[in-house]
């Protein structure tokens, strides 16, 4: 299958990659970083098609509430919980402390880590 990268991607890629270690993102606020609001399902569309050689942070992606988003019994699952706690990211039943790890950039860190 070949995927056609479009700036939306790409967008959302790059922000991704600009989440440092021991934070997360929501989907929705992954799509505002990248400049595309209300753009929660773009962004989970774009981790779905990103090729694995972009070796993207998938894992800091959760839900807005705080929840891994995946099947609680699948194996994705289980890796993004083992992924973020390698990270310094505490996880219990599934759910992340957004006002503990939440990442929240300043105006300066977008405009010099962030390639749109």
């Amino acid at each position: 299958m070949t995927i056609a990268m479009s700036d939306s991607m790409t967008r959302i890629w790059n922000t991704l990659l600009a989440v440092p270690v021991g934070k997360v993102v929501s989907y929705g606020q992954l799509a505002d970083l990248a400049g595309l609001p209300r753009g929660h399902r773009q962004a989970a569309r774009a981790l779905r098609l990103a090729p694995e050689a972009l070796q993207l942070p998938w894992h800091r992606v959760i839900s807005a509430n705080g929840k891994i988003a995946l099947e609680k019994d699948s194996d994705g699952y289980r890796q993004q919980m083992e992924l973020l706690r390698a990270d310094g990211v505490e996880v219990i039943n599934g759910r992340i402390n957004m006002t503990r790890f939440r990442w929240q950039p300043d105006l300066a860190e977008l405009l010099f880590t962030l390639k749109h």
